[in-house]
């Protein structure tokens, strides 16, 4: 439990908010302006500030603006009133740990918050965290070198409940890093649901989300529980959290700041304990800028954001992601082939534009052309097309063959459908289309 410092200059409000608070059992003091609040944060010892936003004297963003210069391990929490979002997410920037709209819905939403706040502080303090395995960080090795300061936040934030958003490039292991925070987090022996909300139509999605009551649209014949719903005690992934519907971010919005929704043709408020995290490959803060992603979504997304780098940004990962990839790929009880120099300066020339998906795609059909033999340079075909040194003009025209016969193998087996092909094969869609015109395939 923490030392809570609460100040409000409306009295019953003061009164909630301790009472909430120290049946949950905190150590609570009231302050009935910012003034009192700030000379009592000053002399006390206090884990959690949660403060109104509008106060006679010191105001809450003055307090909080104040509280992180001289005690920056303290953690804040804002109260806005309706219509003040903007402003509470300004106290966000200025390092508060998060927000609360009032009407405040009940005591568990004070109460959700600041644990969650204690757990944040508690994190940060230690200046450690449970040990993520190495299989579950991306690039699938802690010990390398370009990940290292990632692994290390990884392993930081999984102790907490904090929301974490994960950006990179596609095919960096973001789902790989979701899985690991959830691996090394309390919440492990709960579910891990994943929704990419890429793939899912808006009228779709919402009912993923959500679920739905019976007779709610057309074919609703039975209730179905959401997939938020099944993630409670968990964590839930939201993959490609940039294609979500304008209007699915403002109800996405009342879940992270309630912990409740509503199933579709329902009504009756159900209340979740869900830990969040997001990824997109997306520039959030230019899609807000633009307009197209709301401001206070993202700054609740973006508690703990992790940028995952792309391969060509760690190129001395690559060798050993591949001899771990290549362990893996011929399962257990079987010894994996040995990379000669020559493949492993070939891996380390490519860009690699799909990452690790498309380098392990890569190993695999390299796997399939040597027919238990050792892997040589031959093997490989889509990625010598990224290469940046050039293994010459005979060996360049070898392999051409060999991702052409690749591509019409794909294109085959997913009976001409080209998304299906490029997933296949470890490559965008556009990168197809252009191969396809190359090569003068239909």
């Amino acid at each position: 439990m923490g030392r809570i410092l609460v100040a409000d200059d409306e009295e019953g409000m003061r009164a909630f908010l301790g009472e909430s608070l120290e049946t949950a059992g905190h150590d609570v003091t009231l302050a009935e302006d910012g003034t009192h609040a700030l000379a009592l944060a000053r002399t006390g010892d206090f884990d959690v500030v949660v403060t109104d936003l509008r106060m006679p004297g010191i105001d809450g963003m003055t307090f909080v603006r104040t509280l992180r210069t001289e005690q920056p391990d303290v953690e804040a929490i804002i109260l806005t009133a309706f219509g003040e979002v903007r402003t509470a997410v300004e106290a966000m920037k200025l390092g508060a740990f998060d927000y609360l709209e009032k009407p405040i819905a009940g005591p568990d939403a004070i109460r959700t918050r600041v644990k969650a706040a204690l757990e944040r502080r508690a994190q940060m303090l230690a200046g450690d965290g449970a040990s993520i395995a190495p299989s579950a960080a991306p690039g699938h090795g802690a010990s390398l070198a370009g990940m290292r300061s990632v692994v290390l936040a990884l392993e930081k934030v999984a102790k907490t409940s904090a929301t974490v958003l994960l950006q990179g490039e596609s095919g960096t292991g973001k789902e790989v890093a979701a899985r690991g925070i959830h691996a090394g987090s309390a919440r492990s022996q709960g579910p891990f649901i994943a929704i990419n909300c890429a793939v899912l139509s808006e009228s779709l999605i919402e009912s993923e989300l959500f679920g739905h009551e019976k007779g709610a649209f057309t074919g609703a014949h039975a209730q179905r529980r959401g997939r938020v719903e099944l993630a409670d005690g968990g964590t839930f992934f939201l993959d490609e959290v940039a294609e979500l519907h304008p209007s699915l971010q403002a109800k996405l919005l009342r879940v992270l700041e309630e912990r409740t929704f509503e199933r579709v043709g329902g009504a009756q408020p159900i209340l979740v304990d869900v830990r969040w995290i997001a990824a997109t490959h997306r520039d959030l803060r230019a899609m807000v800028r633009e307009g197209k992603f709301r401001e206070d979504l993202y700054h609740r997304l973006a508690v703990f954001p992790i940028h995952l780098l792309p391969l060509r940004e760690r190129r001395e990962d690559i060798v050993p992601i591949a001899e771990t990839l290549l362990v893996r790929l011929v399962g257990p009880g079987a010894e994996a082939p040995k990379l000669d120099e020559r493949v492993k300066r070939h891996l380390t020339a490519a860009a690699w534009p799909g990452n690790i998906r498309e380098l392990r795609n890569a190993l695999e059909r390299a796997l399939i052309l040597a027919d238990g033999k050792a892997i040589a340079i031959e093997h490989f075909s889509l990625d010598a097309g990224a290469a940046e040194g050039a293994q010459g003009a005979q060996t360049e025209s070898t392999l051409a063959d060999l991702e052409r016969v690749a591509i019409e193998s794909a294109l085959a087996s997913v009976k001409g459908n080209r998304r299906e092909a490029a997933e296949r094969l470890g490559i965008g869609l556009r990168t197809l289309y252009e191969k396809l015109k190359r090569y003068g395939l239909r």
